[in-house]
């Protein structure tokens, strides 16, 4: 029993020396995690550049064609020729259907004979009524016979007039048979055949024809801008881009033309139009394009990229790179965000880094291990 007692007196004695010896030694020697920095967090980093920003409304328009005109005869008769194909484009005075002409070089030629048979007509009443002049002054002729001389040859001369008439009336015919383009601009579907009848005055349509160099676009804006387009409208016409439905590509640039003279109260809205030279004819009738209005112009503003803006407690905020690759998260005032570029007018100077990508992962103080935007190696977490 007593030498159970001393072993266990010595084996507790033996315990508490290790222990006390690992203490010791632990205390000496730093643990792994407080001897390695923490690792640098993966991010896109770019740089804060100075550039022209222009000043932007965007709106909603539809392409109208310059001038869209339904091409109808203007006399009765047969096609017997079409001179086009169908969605072509025409320069003004192009001979575009021909109409049987034979009913009207018939009634020119009538015409013309009338003319004639006055005209001799009248030669010989001319010749009658000289003579009676004579003769009424030495008495051999009746005052009355005089009279009715002198009235002949008056009608004669208003039936001459009449055939002049006729003469051109029956000549416009029948250059009307040839139904010419009134302007150049491009054809659509052919609407009526050869060897049909058609006649002066129908409603429907030989074939419609748009003229598309140049266009317009018609669009509203909210009336609150109103007084901005007005204002700047008034010292020189502004500029208005046209983008594709999806707002991703540039169309053709324009000028505002119409501001109109009212406001829809239905709407809240101002119609206006915009107009486009189209020497590409990227723009056609009836297409609806994005609409964006340049009111101004912010001279060398701040930017970065779009993504590079986060949203925090208090407004928009970036994360600014400092010496030793650390963040800091920093409050700015953005003017405008478009076409992934942000302008910032307080909070940042050109030649600033900020992160780009990456930023949900870093807090006040971070370290990161900086790449530039594009680059091909791509760390956990740099996409958003």
């Amino acid at each position: 029993m007593k030498s159970r007692l001393i072993a266990l007196v010595v084996g507790v004695a033996l315990a508490a020396g290790g222990g006390a010896l690992w203490a010791t030694r632990d205390r000496g020697a730093p643990s792994a995690t407080a001897r390695e920095p923490a690792p640098a967090i993966p991010a896109t980093v770019g740089v804060v550049t100075a550039q022209d920003m222009p000043i932007l409304l965007h709106g909603i328009g539809t392409v109208q064609a310059f001038n869209t005109i339904a091409i109808k005869s203007r006399v009765d008769g047969t096609i017997v020729k079409v001179d086009f194909t169908e969605g072509q484009e025409v320069e003004a005075g192009a001979v575009l259907f021909e109409i049987d002409p034979r009913p009207y070089r018939a009634a020119l030629a009538q015409a013309r004979a009338a003319k004639a048979q006055h005209m001799a007509q009248l030669e010989s009443a001319q010749l009658d009524f000289e003579r009676s002049s004579k003769l009424i002054s030495r008495g051999f002729q009746t005052q009355q016979s005089f009279d009715q001389q002198r009235a002949t040859v008056g009608q004669l001369n208003a039936a001459i007039e009449g055939d002049q008439a006729q003469i051109e009336t029956a000549g416009l015919n029948l250059e009307y048979t040839n139904i010419r383009a009134p302007i150049s601009g491009r054809l659509g579907a052919r609407l009526v055949d050869i060897g049909n009848l058609v006649r002066a005055g129908e409603a429907a349509p030989l074939v419609m024809m748009t003229q598309v160099r140049p266009v317009f676009v018609t669009f509203t804006l909210p009336q609150q801008n109103f007084e901005d387009v007005r204002d700047r409208q008034v010292k020189a016409p502004l500029a208005v881009k046209a983008y594709t439905s999806d707002d991703t590509r540039e169309l053709a640039t324009g000028r505002l033309t119409l501001i109109d003279n009212a406001i829809d109260q239905l709407t809240g809205t101002i119609r206006l139009k915009a107009q486009f030279d189209n020497e590409e004819e990227r723009l056609w009738p009836g297409q609806f394009v994005n609409v964006r209005v340049v009111l101004d112009t912010r001279r060398a503003v701040p930017t970065v990229p779009a993504q590079a803006v986060q949203d925090g407690p208090d407004g928009p905020i970036v994360y600014v790179v400092q010496q030793g690759n650390t963040v800091h998260r920093k409050s700015i005032e953005v003017a405008a965000i478009q076409d992934g570029v942000a302008a910032v007018t307080q909070g940042l100077a050109p030649g600033e880094r900020v992160v780009v990508n990456g930023q949900f992962r870093l807090t006040e103080g971070a370290r990161i291990n900086a790449s530039p935007p594009g680059a091909s190696a791509k760390a956990d977490g740099l996409s958003k």
